[in-house]
């Protein structure tokens, strides 16, 4: 599938087919997505684990549940539970030099493994490592790249995916993450029980509310071009906006089908 058609076709799927597995092919296709995502130092902040449904327990799905899950939980064949690891600065000297080394860091640009020890690490590495709110923002940042391309790849495997709050402790248990990992999100991964178009695009703010040229302000948001967003909707990017006229009518036979309130 075309890239723009990928993102353009992303939902957050809350209805799954719980009678239909998923390959565990699709699932390393999720994973090595995840893994080729950008990330600063080469560090691996995101860390994941993944669970079938069924391993979990109707007990633990009970108590990992909170307010904002859905029936999805118990849908979805798949769970990934996304962390943070928080040690993830632990040798980042040494996955620096070898960047150098593969010739992604250039000596061209000034890098080599001498300006690695004596520049990176003392001016930049070390006052991250001594500041742990910084440390946390910028590894979510990284986090949440390698989460996003998992959901991308999920779309273009012909799956559904969705991120949910859980209760880190009841899982706990079961999933034996280290302390230093932070829990993020699960993302629900399996084939849509509902239309893949889930009601039609989610609204969004128009791109001159929340990008700006040169310098913030209401006078510098970004001008769409319409010849553009033409472009990116013949694309599949830009897509039908939610709702589409058909999504009453399918969500009365989600319920039905799932013994839900109508």
């Amino acid at each position: 599938m075309e890239f723009k058609q990928v993102v353009g076709n992303r939902r957050s799927i809350r209805y799954f087919k719980p009678w239909k597995p998923v390959e565990r092919d699709k699932i390393q296709a999720l994973l090595e997505s995840a893994n080729r995502s950008s990330r600063a130092m080469n560090a691996d902040c995101a860390k994941a684990i993944v669970v079938n449904r069924n391993d979990l327990g109707a007990d633990v799905l009970e108590a990992a549940r909170t307010p904002t899950t859905t029936p999805a939980f118990d849908q979805a064949p798949v769970h990934i539970y996304w962390y943070l690891d928080m040690a993830y600065m632990e040798g980042a000297q040494e996955r620096l030099k070898m960047l150098v080394d593969v010739g992604a860091l250039t000596a061209a640009q000034g890098w080599s493994h001498v300006y690695v020890d004596e520049v990176v690490y003392p001016t930049v590495i070390e006052p991250i490592k001594q500041d742990p709110m910084l440390m946390g923002g910028l590894g979510a940042v990284e986090a949440g790249l390698a989460i996003c391309q998992a959901q991308l790849a999920a779309v273009d495997e012909g799956l559904g995916a969705c991120l949910h709050a859980f209760n880190a402790e009841a899982v706990k248990g079961l999933l034996n993450p280290p302390d230093h990992w932070i829990p993020l999100w699960v993302m629900l991964v399996g084939y849509p029980a509902e239309d893949p178009e889930a009601g039609g695009q989610r609204p969004r703010s128009p791109l001159h509310e929340v990008f700006f040229e040169g310098s913030y302000g209401p006078e510098n948001g970004w001008r769409e071009d319409p010849e553009v967003t033409a472009r990116l909707k013949e694309a599949g990017m830009i897509q039908r906006p939610a709702p589409l006229p058909e999504r009453s009518e399918e969500l009365r036979a989600l319920a039905r089908m799932f013994g839900l309130p109508e």
